[in-house]
C-alpha cells in the first residue's frame, strides 16, 4: 500500500476524504500539495523517507484516481531514466498497488516540498529533466545526500518494507 498525504487544499480540491494511518513504512507514504507554475496547476509529490519528488500535471479539481495512475506512470517513467531495474520498481510499485489518501502528518516533510516548489523553474525541456535535477538538490533531513540515491538504497533494503514497529 502506498500512503498519499495530502494536504488540506488538495484534499479539499480533489474532494477526497483522508483515513488516518500510523505506523507504516515511510518508503511508501509520500506527501502531496498542489502549487501553480507559471499559472498551471501541478502537483508535488515527496517521499516521506528519501525525499524523492515527481511532479504531475494536467490534474483537474475531483480527478482523484487520475492523480494516483498518473503518479504511478510518472514515478515509474522516472525511475526507469534513471537506471533503476524494472524488477525494483515493479517490486516497490507491487507492494504499492493499493494507494489509501491520507492527512500530512510530518511537518519536516512539509518544508522539503515547500522547498522543493521554491527551486521549480519552467526552464526544462521535459518533465524527467527536471526531475532529474530536483532530485539532485541536498536536504539536511537525510544528512545531505541527494534523493535519488537514498531512494536507490532504501528500494535495495528489504527492511524498508515492513511495517514499523514489528
Amino acid at each position: 500500500m502506498i500512503i498519499l498525504r495530502l494536504t488540506k487544499n488538495l484534499l479539499k480540491d480533489m474532494k477526497a476524504t483522508p483515513i488516518e494511518i500510523n505506523n507504516f513504512p515511510s518508503l511508501f507514504s509520500w506527501h502531496v500539495n498542489i502549487y501553480n507554475l507559471n499559472k498551471r496547476k501541478h502537483i508535488v509529490f515527496v517521499n516521506d523517507l528519501t525525499r524523492l519528488s515527481v511532479i504531475i500535471d494536467g490534474i483537474r479539481t475531483g480527478q482523484l484516481e487520475r492523480l494516483k495512475d498518473k503518479f504511478l506512470v510518472t514515478l515509474r517513467e522516472y525511475l526507469l531514466h534513471e537506471g533503476f531495474k524494472e524488477n525494483e520498481i515493479n517490486a516497490y510499485l507491487e507492494f504499492g498497488s493499493e494507494i489509501v489518501i491520507s492527512k500530512t502528518n510530518s511537518r519536516s516533510v512539509l518544508g522539503t516540498m515547500n522547498e522543493v516548489t521554491f527551486f521549480l523553474e519552467d526552464n526544462f525541456n521535459d518533465n524527467i529533466q527536471r526531475l532529474k535535477w530536483l532530485n539532485r538538490l541536498i536536504h539536511k533531513p537525510i544528512d545531505y545526500y541527494e534523493p535519488i540515491n537514498v531512494f536507490r538504497e532504501a528500494i535495495k533494503d528489504r527492511k524498508n518494507y515492513q511495517m514499523e514497529g514489528n
